[in-house]
């Protein structure tokens, strides 16, 4: 199986800690998902920002649909490929 990156896209910071931590007792991470703010094309304001979370997946083992619905109980998504 091929190696995975999951990013979870979600409205604000916080949204993206909570999912960040809640992925890391879910999956039993060794250390929290890498967030990484993401400005909306052509917007310097913060409050104009996407948080991201990424989270690497070897082997492909975690269910891209739970995944999804956890970001969605945020108010976010799963990119997809």
């Amino acid at each position: 199986m091929n190696d995975v990156r999951h990013v979870l896209v979600l409205p604000d910071r916080d949204s993206a800690e909570e999912v960040a931590e809640e992925l890391t007792e879910r999956l039993g991470l060794p250390q929290e998902p890498q967030l990484v703010r993401d400005a909306l094309a052509g917007e310097d304001d913060a409050e104009d920002a996407q948080w991201l979370v990424v989270v690497e997946d070897p082997g492909a083992r975690w269910d891209a649909a739970a995944l999804d619905a956890l970001a969605a109980s945020h108010d976010g998504w799963l990119e997809r490929d």
